[in-house]
């Protein structure tokens, strides 16, 4: 096993669920079933496929005779009608109508469907707990002060359950985006070689009433509600676009949850989980690096750059189809959903884990506080009868002074003694530390946090509480 290229998505990143819808196994049982679905059909229309037949087939759906698959194809260098003869050894009584009137892409392409459609509910399983954790942490956290950033430089404070419920949104957004997706999922149906059922119309004499019910009818057996309406030899490569698409935006919206996360680690203010004997460095002890938010970032930015493979694909078919689709399908597609996959564990792991060190919050929003309440300062001077264009202008160049204090001479934050010592103030120094609850300048973050928790997040979590209780699995 160490002599060979293992891909890291099984080794390492993707659940064994996940591994199992995009398995051989998978596909090769579902071209028997779609297999099945068709005879009966067939039969239930009119051909002379007789029960006993469809019984043989119903009967070994389950016992795929792998060996001899294997063995023909190497011969005749066709996966489908190896599977089509190994199934036939298995049914003999059978093995004449089976694939009856069907191209290789009635199984390949409907069973792509069918394990996308498989695929994207796991992800959708996966992606509600992981707002259902967040949701969790929102609320726990929704009126604990912290600084804000924009740019990445300290502005008006919030407050951590505020800053997790924009992860939180996001994430929401991409639910909406996974589940139009999947309602939107339909099958090829059997529309023959260049997608003009001419095979069927010869099979049925030309019968157009028995021929418009083949594709619906194996649309319900298959357990979906509709195929789509018209195509060529394949369904539209559009839709691997679309899927992909779906599966970007939810590695966008991990990768900027990571990130934030990985910039509060280095602040000291949050941290991802850190098991007791991790090692988060070889040569620094002491280290504890955010690993799994880096690994989330890492995964994504494959994520979103995978999404330019069916789109490039679905741009460049000619005509009812070309094979150029078929090698790039079996790398984007698979590794796409394993890696979001990967993603989506890792998210859960980190955000149910999240550590909060409120002391280090409070001490770095305190030391910029002064800044940012210079504005309720100069309202309660006036009230103590100052002049406001002579305080603005006061409290513009203290700040400056307090400004250079920090920055150039590495001293603590001393605007508040440098305002009580100006007498145009009127204000004690022990009057402007009280002017200080971090509380006063969060706004109206927690009722937001109550809010969106309340009318978009619970009723997304009621609907879907039977996805409810997963607990990530991470492998290294």
């Amino acid at each position: 096993m160490y002599d060979k290229y293992q891909s890291p998505l099984s080794e390492r990143y993707a659940s064994k669920e996940m591994q199992y819808i995009f398995s051989p196994d998978m596909k090769f049982r579902t071209w028997r079933k779609l297999w099945i679905a068709l005879a009966e059909v067939e039969r239930e229309l009119g051909l002379p496929i007789t029960q006993e037949q469809i019984d043989e087939l119903k009967e070994h759906a389950e016992e795929i005779n792998y060996e001899v698959a294997k063995e023909r194809e190497a011969l005749v260098r066709h996966d489908v009608m190896s599977h089509v003869y190994a199934y036939g050894v298995q049914c003999p009584k059978a093995k004449g109508i089976i694939h009856l009137g069907a191209t290789s892409c009635y199984v390949g392409d409907n069973t792509d469907l069918i394990i996308m459609t498989e695929a994207l509910k796991l992800v959708k399983k996966k992606l509600v707990n992981v707002i259902f954790k967040l949701a969790a942490f929102a609320e726990k956290y929704k009126a604990l002060p912290t600084l804000a950033f924009t740019h990445f430089q300290p502005a008006q404070p919030t407050t951590v359950g505020k800053r997790a419920s924009l992860w939180l949104q996001e994430f929401t957004l991409d639910l909406e985006d996974l589940e139009y997706m999947i309602g939107g999922m339909k099958l090829l149906g059997s529309k023959g070689t260049t997608g003009t059922q001419a095979s069927f119309l010869e099979l049925f004499d030309g019968d157009q009433e028995k021929i418009d019910q083949i594709d619906p009818m194996i649309a319900k057996k298959m357990g979906f509600q509709e195929c789509y309406a018209v195509s060529g030899q394949t369904y539209s490569r559009k839709v691997d676009t679309r899927v992909l698409n779906v599966l970007a935006g939810i590695a966008a919206s991990a990768h900027k949850m990571s990130n934030d996360i990985r910039l509060l680690q280095h602040l000291k203010e949050v941290e991802e989980p850190f098991e007791k004997n991790q090692i988060g460095s070889s040569a620094m002890a002491y280290k504890r690096n955010p690993m799994r938010s880096e690994r989330i970032a890492s995964l994504s930015r494959y994520v979103m750059v995978d999404a330019l493979n069916p789109a490039i694909t679905s741009a460049t078919q000619w005509f009812e189809r070309t094979l150029d689709d078929s090698a790039n399908k079996r790398l984007s597609i698979p590794e796409g959903f394993l890696a979001i996959d990967g993603i989506l564990d890792l998210c859960l792991n980190v955000v149910d884990g999240l550590v909060v060190y409120p002391k280090v919050i409070e001490k770095r929003l305190r030391s910029e506080l002064p800044f940012m309440a210079t504005e309720n300062i100069m309202m309660d001077a006036v009230k103590a009868g100052g002049d406001r264009q002579e305080l603005h202008e006061k409290i513009r160049t203290l700040s400056m002074e307090a400004g250079k204090t920090v920055k150039v001479e590495g001293k603590e934050n001393n605007l508040l003694e440098l305002i009580a010592a100006d007498p145009a103030f009127h204000l004690s120094l022990e009057e402007l530390e009280k002017a200080m609850e971090p509380s006063r300048y969060i706004g109206r973050s927690a009722e937001q946090v109550e809010a969106f928790l309340k009318n978009v997040v619970n009723p997304i979590l009621t609907k879907n509480q039977d996805l409810l209780g997963m607990v990530a699995e991470i492998h290294v």
